[in-house]
């Protein structure tokens, strides 16, 4: 390793660029906001005036991430939420709209993912992950922006990506295949809702180690080693700095950036070995062996 020492460690939890009533006048929904960068996100934009939603298909998530938001000065609501259904996410906006308002903040950050190789993936791995991640955003996005284009008034939508939309994602074939219907569609849709007042963006997230990351992540072989060395900025991501990027973008001093992908990783996608290491296939990074066809 090179003597350098990286990019600054960010400012404290608690810590915020904007007002404290910055979004007084906004109602956010998080899909999957009741654990980890999703319950980051919702976190601050709780600090700064927002009324706070968040959803999940699991209330035990949806419980623990109220809690956490609630130890930390934040009073948020919680909905159970299957985005897959186009009927679960007409009844939970309306739902919304019936006890605090129609939401005007969406934040697609539900997903689902786990490291596969692609033959061994089935048909129903396929698509429930893409039903979540694509369809899923979707049918969220639809329904906000349905909304607000019949009431003339204006809205935003943030959709989590992921950098293998560029790049591909040996291992992740589902998802990474979902991530770049994601990012064409956060293009798509941009150009479509502005006349209206939609703003539609996408922030992908770097290495943001959390403690609720699924046991499929933390199995990945060599997942958790040396997390603060596997980026150029020298350090891992602090969720908070994703939640600080989420406000950004939804906030007035970004009314004119629509259909952009935002990176928060520290330059690590985009870094490459002047020789590259050796090969090694994804079975042998996940220990498999010889394929046997079933």
């Amino acid at each position: 390793m090179s003597s350098g020492f990286g990019l600054a460690p960010p400012p404290k939890l608690g810590k915020t660029p904007f007002r404290a009533d910055e979004f007084s006048d906004d109602i956010v929904l998080v899909t999957g906001g009741g654990t980890g960068l999703g319950k980051a996100i919702a976190l601050e934009f709780g600090r700064i005036g927002a009324k706070v939603c968040i959803a999940s298909r699991s209330s035990d998530h949806i419980e623990s991430g109220l809690k956490y938001l609630q130890e930390y000065g934040v009073t948020a609501r919680g909905y159970t939420l299957d985005i897959r259904s186009e009927q679960s996410v007409r009844d939970t906006f309306a739902k919304i709209s019936s006890e605090i308002g129609f939401p005007n903040i969406l934040v697609n950050n539900a997903a689902g993912n786990f490291p596969v190789a692609a033959e061994e993936l089935t048909p129903n791995g396929f698509r429930s992950v893409v039903d979540i991640v694509l369809n899923g955003t979707f049918l969220c996005s639809r329904e906000i922006a349905r909304y607000h284009i019949g009431h003339k008034s204006r809205a935003c939508i943030l959709n989590i990506g992921a950098s293998y939309s560029w790049t591909g994602g040996p291992g992740f074939v589902h998802s990474a295949s979902a991530k770049a219907g994601v990012k064409a569609m956060t293009e798509t849709l941009a150009v479509e809702w502005a006349p209206y007042g939609i703003r539609v963006n996408s922030l992908v997230p770097g290495l943001f180690p959390h403690e609720d990351e699924t046991s499929h992540i933390k199995a990945t072989p060599g997942r958790l080693d040396s997390d603060n060395l596997r980026a150029p900025a020298l350090r891992a991501g602090a969720p908070r700095e994703l939640g600080w990027a989420a406000a950004f973008l939804c906030s007035r001093y970004a009314s004119y950036i629509t259909g952009h992908t935002m990176v928060v990783d520290g330059a690590n996608w985009q870094r490459r070995f002047m020789t590259q290491p050796e090969f090694i296939s994804v079975r042998d990074q996940l220990g498999l062996g010889d394929f046997q066809e079933s």
